[in-house]
């Protein structure tokens, strides 16, 4: 482009390129902004965001029950006997009302007033608005005043005007029903009963004045769930006896260390409170460990603000009380040690929580975490004196785990200077745990995307992970010069630290296995054939012992219902597909775009798992009769016709082999 044409380009940039989102348009244009994906967490997340706003309700005096129901077309209702939305004409929008207002304008609500509601899940005023705009089906019933209102929208946009009529029955609430838009979610559309119903569950037991009227549909529940809890298709949840009776629900007949240790704290300034119950298990196999938090009902899986101060309290009075009694390293115990096979159940109710993204997955209060921890640990110290048995009981427990973690730790440290695996290594090897070669894979693969997918599905024992930054040097022809200035090969030769060429030692070898893994497409292969063209010339030795492998990961994932099978090519695909699903008319094939894109689950499964996986060995070409030497130079002119720098000698191999392919998939 000339310099001309380029500044006619630039000047073109102006007012009228500036595009202005109103509404709630920005919620349809970047829905993962405010529901964090539009995968199955997204999807449940439209479900939390509505019954939080019930349970506000709640929480803040003007109702104790809400009804839930999911219907097999996938219509979500959730009904609260709150005071119900305001319906009358909101003073900055005089043609709308209020409930028109809250339903199609961002932040808006009543939850930034303290006066209205003093702890709430809902802050954003966001989570009602993305709702109705990620929606294709949404009505609104408000019963207050005698009356009830009703409106209807689709995908954020009105559909009726507010309608009123007389409210024959009793009382007040807002009853809300929804169905996810598939143009948004795609095939996710789908709840899963158990994952509503536990959602449900959760907020009876943290706040134990609500009674949640739970139905489903009973086809729903009969398919497959996500977990092996049942899950019922109706049925009134209340736990008067909140989150001790849910957690002694739980724990059942487990064998505790001692009764679970329960307490409930206001903190200063009427900020809120804070509420746990925690239990240790002598059992570390147990299934049922469960550390969960939460803050005004709304779980919080990464932790935050409120578990560091509850963690960090417990940890200064175990350690305090410890001293008193004289247990010997009681000063050892960490937090780390206090949720070593612990159980518990945290809740946090305050004032403006602060969370870490409209999903609320953490919540960031730095600013009152020093007062829940000083809460929590005046609680404990009491708690402590009052019960010495459990309290000797519980610290002793804690010393031992951790001199565990401090023998683990020093082992570790005296196994890495002992051993002769002195190497540096490259940082971006995420090397196994296991100290013997022996039972040991490193899988090198292409980038860093490949690479964060495998180092999720291994095993971190026996499994190590080098990611290589793309196509590595052709050292069919390449220098001594360039081999040593390669990073990439350099990086290769420390991770397996047995050097190369006549520098070669078997017993250095740091893996038993050596697995090329990369993208089952051309790409793929091509970087595979650079490798092995690589381990050919310059660690031969590690190919004749063995060592050398090529993993065989999936193209297509085929599925119907129940019934997973992988492909790993067009051909194998087709063969699954007329022999095993013949009968099926509606499967779902998936094709993975490389291993990047590819789940950790599947990877493990069909790649990595020895179990399950598909391994071709690497070896050198061997012909029948014909000597050593003969054989040797057979490999030598293979690899120098198809990674050398004479096209001619590749053109005249495509001549002599194009007659054994009968089948070409492009």
């Amino acid at each position: 482009m000339s310099k001309r044409a380029l500044s006619k380009a630039k000047n073109t940039y102006s007012a009228k390129d500036i595009e202005v989102l109103e509404g709630i348009d920005p919620v349809r244009k970047r829905p993962g902004m405010y529901i964090g994906s539009v995968d199955k967490d997204g999807l449940h997340h439209l479900f939390t965001e509505v019954l939080d706003n019930a349970m506000d309700e709640v929480i803040a005096g003007f109702g104790n029950s809400i009804k839930i129901n999911l219907s097999k077309n996938q219509i979500i209702t959730i009904h609260d006997n709150g005071r119900g939305i305001p319906v009358d004409p909101h003073p900055k929008f005089k043609t709308k009302s209020a409930l028109e207002v809250i339903l199609t304008t961002l932040h808006t609500g009543g939850k930034f007033n303290e006066k209205v509601y003093k702890t709430a899940g809902g802050l954003h005023g966001v989570g009602i608005s993305v709702v109705n705009a990620l929606s294709d089906y949404f009505s609104v019933e408000v019963a207050r005043d005698g009356f009830l209102w009703s409106q209807e929208y689709c995908r954020g946009k009105a559909k009726t005007k507010l309608k009123k009529r007389k409210n024959n029955g009793k009382g007040s609430g807002t009853t809300i029903s929804f169905h996810p838009d598939p143009e948004i979610f795609k095939n996710e559309i789908a709840f899963l009963p158990d994952r509503l119903y536990q959602i449900a569950n959760s907020k009876c037991f943290l706040f134990p004045k609500v009674k949640i009227e739970w139905s489903c549909d009973s086809i729903l529940v009969k398919k497959k769930q996500s977990n092996n809890r049942s899950t019922p298709s109706k049925t009134k949840i209340y736990y008067p006896g909140g989150i001790l009776e849910y957690a002694n629900q739980r724990l059942g007949t487990e064998n505790q260390i001692m009764e679970p240790f329960y307490g409930k704290v206001k903190l200063p300034g009427d900020n809120g409170t804070i509420e746990w119950v925690i239990s240790w298990l002598e059992n570390s196999n147990t299934k049922l460990l469960f550390k969960d938090s939460f803050c005004n009902t709304v779980p919080t899986p990464e932790g935050g603000s409120h578990e560091i101060a509850f963690k960090s309290a417990l940890m200064r009075s175990l350690k305090s009380y410890g001293s008193l009694i004289n247990v010997k390293d009681c000063s050892l115990i960490s937090s780390e040690d206090i949720a070593e096979n612990s159980c518990f159940l945290l809740s946090a109710f305050v004032r403006n929580p602060q969370f870490f993204g409209q999903t609320k997955n953490k919540l960031t209060m730095p600013e009152i975490a020093r007062t829940m921890e000083n809460s929590t640990k005046d609680h404990s110290d009491i708690w402590l004196s009052k019960n010495p048995k459990d309290a000797k009981k519980i610290v002793s427990y804690l010393v031992e785990i951790a001199l565990q973690r401090k023998r683990a730790k020093e082992e570790k440290l005296l196994n890495q200077k002992a051993s002769a695996r002195k190497i540096r290594l490259p940082g971006k090897l995420s090397d196994c745990t296991r100290m013997d070669p022996k039972g040991t894979e490193v899988f090198i693969v292409e980038g860093d995307s490949a690479g964060g997918s495998a180092k999720q599905a291994r095993n971190r024992e026996t499994q190590a992970v080098l990611p290589l930054k793309g196509k590595i040097l052709n050292v069919a022809n390449a220098s001594t010069a360039k081999l040593l200035a390669n990073q990439e090969l350099q990086d290769l030769n420390q991770a397996l630290g047995c050097g190369t060429g006549n520098q070669y030692e078997e017993s250095k070898l740091r893996y038993e296995k050596i697995i090329i893994m990369t993208d089952a497409d051309v790409d793929g292969a091509h970087i595979a054939s650079l490798l092995m063209t690589y381990f050919y010339r310059e660690l031969p030795k590690l190919i004749e012992n063995g060592h050398l492998y090529l993993a065989a990961p999936p193209l297509y994932r085929i599925t119907k219902k129940d019934i997973i099978r992988y492909a790993h090519d067009e051909q194998d695909k087709n063969s699954m597909l007329k022999n095993i699903f013949s009968n099926d008319k509606v499967v779902e094939i998936s094709r993975f775009k490389g291993l990047g894109e590819m789940p950790a689950e599947d990877l493990k499964e069909t790649t990595m798992n020895p179990e399950t996986r598909k391994l071709f060995k690497v070896s050198l070409t061997k012909k029948n009769g014909g000597s050593e030497k003969n054989q040797q130079k057979t490999t030598a002119k293979l690899v120098e016709s198809l990674m050398g720098k004479r096209p001619e000698l590749r053109l005249e191999f495509i001549k002599e082999n194009a007659k054994f392919v009968k089948d070409l998939y492009i």
